[in-house]
C-alpha cells in the first residue's frame, strides 16, 4: 500500500511506519465517534496493513488530545439505531469493521489518549496491548442510554478485569481514570502524556523487530485459550506452532544468539 491512505471521506487516515502500521480515526469535531461508514473504513485499512508484510503489527490512535474513541456516533442513532430492527441493520453494517478487527493476525496496540468510551473501548479492548496518556478517561455508558452491548464486547471486557469489575462498569455507567483501568487490568501501562507517543512508537518497533510469525502464533494462541473448548481450532493453533520451527526465521534466531547479534527476520 501507499505510505499514507484515506478511507471514509478522510476520516480514518492509515500511513505505514518503520516496520508497523498506524490508523488514526479522524473526527475530532466529535471526539472521534465511530460512525457507520469509519468501521468500514477502519476494516479497510486493516485489510491493506494485513496484506503487507512490511507491517508486523498495528497502532490504532485518535485524532486530536481529546479522545481516541468516545464511542459511537449518536448523530446517527435516530436514523440508524432508533430500535431493535434498526439495531440489527447496524450491526449488519459494521460487522465487516468489527468482524476484521477481531481477525487481524498482527499484533494491534491502542494508544489510548482522552475519552475511550463504549464502542471506542470496545475497540481498545479488541486490541492485545492498550498504552494510556494519564489524562485518559475510560466508562461505557449503555445503562445512561438505556441500551446494551453485545456478548464478545463483553466477553472481552470480562476477561480482563473479571466479573465484578466488569459489573460495577457495565451497571454504573460511570467515568473512571487511566490510574484505575491500568489498576484493573484494563490498560497494561499508563505514561504522561507528552511520553505517549515515544512510548507506544517504542513498543512497536521493539514488536516488529521481532520473528512475524511468532508474533502471530502468539496472538493467536492466547486468542484460543479465551475461547469456549467448542470454539477452540487447535488445528490452527498447532499449525502456526509447527510453522515457527520449521521456518527460515527460527534458523536465523538460532545463529543470531550464537553470533552474539541482532536477528534479522524476514518473516519466512
Amino acid at each position: 500500500m501507499a505510505e499514507s491512505m484515506e478511507y471514509a471521506n478522510g476520516k480514518i487516515l492509515a500511513r505505514r511506519e518503520e516496520g508497523f502500521g498506524r490508523i488514526v480515526f479522524n473526527q475530532p469535531e466529535k471526539r472521534n465517534a465511530m460512525s457507520v461508514e469509519m468501521w468500514e473504513g477502519m476494516g479497510a485499512a486493516l485489510d491493506a496493513f494485513a496484506a503487507d508484510d512490511g507491517v508486523r503489527c498495528v497502532v490504532l490512535q485518535g485524532a486530536g488530545d481529546k479522545a481516541f474513541v468516545s464511542g459511537a456516533d449518536i448523530s446517527q442513532f435516530e436514523q440508524r439505531r432508533a430500535d431493535a430492527d434498526a439495531q440489527k441493520e447496524y450491526d449488519r453494517l459494521t460487522s465487516g469493521g468489527r468482524a476484521r478487527l477481531a481477525a487481524f493476525r498482527k499484533p494491534i496496540i491502542a494508544q489510548i489518549r482522552g475519552f475511550c468510551m463504549g464502542g471506542g473501548l470496545g475497540i481498545a479492548m479488541s486490541a492485545d496491548i492498550r498504552i494510556a496518556s494519564e489524562d485518559s478517561q475510560f466508562g461505557i455508558p449503555a445503562a445512561k442510554l438505556g441500551i446494551a452491548y453485545g456478548f464478545d464486547m463483553v466477553r472481552n471486557l470480562v476477561a480482563l478485569v473479571g466479573p465484578a469489575h466488569a459489573h460495577m462498569i457495565l451497571m454504573t455507567g460511570e467515568r473512571f481514570d487511566a490510574r484505575e483501568a491500568e489498576r484493573m487490568g484494563l490498560v497494561n501501562k499508563v505514561v504522561p502524556v507528552d511520553q505517549l507517543e515515544a512510548t507506544v512508537a517504542r513498543l512497536a518497533a521493539t514488536m516488529a523487530a521481532n520473528a512475524p510469525l511468532s508474533l502471530v502464533a502468539n496472538k493467536l494462541t492466547v486468542r484460543t485459550v479465551l475461547r469456549d473448548p467448542a470454539e477452540r481450532d487447535m488445528e490452527a493453533v498447532r499449525a502456526a506452532y509447527a510453522a515457527c520451527f520449521d521456518s527460515a526465521d527460527y534458523r536465523e534466531g538460532r545463529r543470531a544468539f550464537m553470533e552474539k547479534r541482532k536477528p534479522a527476520f524476514a518473516g519466512r
